[in-house]
């Protein structure tokens, strides 16, 4: 442990201005304009992996963004570790709210990291998370402390659904197998006290078009006499909850997992301050479904959640005018057992049916993606859990996400392979969000625990 620390405290300025570098790329893979800035990262992940000690790394091009791969194979005996990461980011927007610019990193002090975060966008979500581990396989390269073989699977295209990643994964078993997958790309309580995801939610996310007339009305000649379809959008949405906030779609609590009140009990067991909670968001109160405290509604709950909104007239001053169409965004976390294909086909069949004769509707599906839970009695999260008490002296505590990777899920399907999620970041490291950051503690130490993972993982698995 000594060796990894003095390693990472000597290399410090250099491991920060790699990752300063990466995130200066703007790999937004939701926006076309941005489609030479994400090859350009996925090239520059290459060159870090060759640089870290790959023995092989490859560009692979699929029907989207490319992946890249790499690997050091010491002994095809060993175990093998597979590393998942992505390299594209979210959208800036809105550029308004940054108080730096989103592709200009800086290093910025603050309440929760004392010794500086560095602000940017992709900073946590993925790329700093995703460099944790090109630095650690480095050390253990230089030091010749590799106890098994490692593979790289790094994609740019996890902000979009991760199309291509199924694709590739679906045409290369072979050359992915593994023993564990390891994920870097969820967070943990706080820098005192780490967790261990072991359960994600699953996601469908929809767009949906209301038209009513065939062209933008006067509201003065023809306002009370026609469906204004931003009206009806507005009731629409505003039905799929009731008044204790359960969601109203027929059939899609059916085949939800309700939590014993002994597995319930064991997540309250995690520190957690309800006015902390508020005061970060700056609420006066928290909202959710009836029956559940915050911790359930967020990561064993369901949820239905509009992104987005719009139609007619937007811009300065007035236009009356009822719109023709309305438009939303909406996402729906949904939890194991939960198939996004069955919910999203609920969901069109629902929304559908409960549009008044006035107005017509469509429904377009986007992505979607299976919820996961993660066994704590494997090796792998043992050894995660022992990685974590090392360099944090507690154990790790097991939570469930509200987040979801939807290829988590792919990948015990095709690979037949379990997932750990070693998440460093922290709730209030603002990801998909103006002002994403990710504390330099964190980056370091997640570059220090990795190590451990490995070492751990071979020991157990003999």
């Amino acid at each position: 442990m000594e060796n990894i620390k003095s390693y990472v405290q000597q290399h410090k300025d250099r491991f920060i201005n790699e990752l300063i570098e990466l995130l200066k790329i703007p790999s937004v893979s939701a926006d076309t304009a941005y489609s030479q800035d994400v090859i350009d990262t996925a090239e520059a992940v290459k060159a870090s992996l060759s640089q870290a000690g790959c023995d092989l790394v490859e560009t692979c091009d699929t029907p989207g963004y490319p992946i890249i791969y790499g690997e050091k194979i010491i002994d095809p005996n060993l175990p093998t570790v597979l590393v998942y990461g992505h390299y594209d980011v979210q959208p800036p927007d809105p550029m308004e709210l940054w108080t730096s610019p989103p592709f200009e990193p800086v290093i910025k002090t603050t309440d929760i990291h004392p010794d500086g975060a560095i602000f940017a966008r992709g900073a946590c979500d993925d790329k700093g998370q995703m460099y944790m581990h090109v630095k650690a396989l480095e050390y253990m390269i230089q030091s010749n402390t590799l106890p098994c073989n490692v593979k790289f699977m790094i994609e740019g295209e996890e902000e979009v659904g991760s199309a291509s990643l199924a694709w590739f994964v679906e045409r290369n078993q072979e050359k992915l197998k593994n023993d564990v997958i390891l994920i870097s790309d969820t967070g943990m309580i706080s820098n005192q006290q780490p967790s261990i995801t072991t359960g994600l939610r699953g996601l469908s996310y929809v767009e949906v078009e209301v038209t009513g007339p065939n062209r933008d009305l006067h509201s003065g000649l023809y306002g009370g006499a026609v469906a204004n379809p931003i009206n009806i959008l507005a009731k629409m949405i505003a039905s799929l909850h009731d008044e204790d906030n359960h969601i109203t779609i027929p059939g899609f609590y059916d085949k939800v997992q309700e939590l014993s009140a002994e597995e319930r009990a064991e997540m309250a067991k995690a520190p957690f301050s309800l006015e902390k909670y508020k005061n970060a968001l700056n609420i006066a109160d928290v909202y959710g479904e009836k029956g559940y405290v915050t911790n359930e509604r967020n990561s064993i709950r369901p949820t239905l959640d509009v992104n987005g909104i719009w139609g007619g007239y937007t811009g300065e001053g007035a236009k009356t005018v009822i719109a023709s169409k309305a438009y939303a965004k909406i996402s729906m976390r949904l939890v194991p057992n939960q198939d996004w294909h069955e919910i999203t086909e609920l969901f069109t069949k629902h929304f559908t049916n409960i549009a008044p004769a006035g107005v017509t509707v469509k429904v377009t599906p986007h992505h979607g993606g299976q919820g996961y839970v993660t066994p704590i009695d494997s090796i792998g999260y043992k050894a995660a859990n022992m990685a974590y008490t090392e360099t944090f002296g507690v154990p790790a505590i097991p939570v469930r996400s509200g987040g979801s990777i939807p290829i988590v899920s792919l990948f015990e399907k095709e690979l037949k392979s379990k997932t750990i999620l070693m998440g460093f970041g922290l709730d209030s490291d603002a990801i998909h969000s103006p002002n994403e950051h990710f504390g330099i503690l964190n980056y370091l130490k997640g570059i220090e625990t990795i190590p451990l993972f490995y070492k751990y993982f071979v020991e157990l698995s003999k």
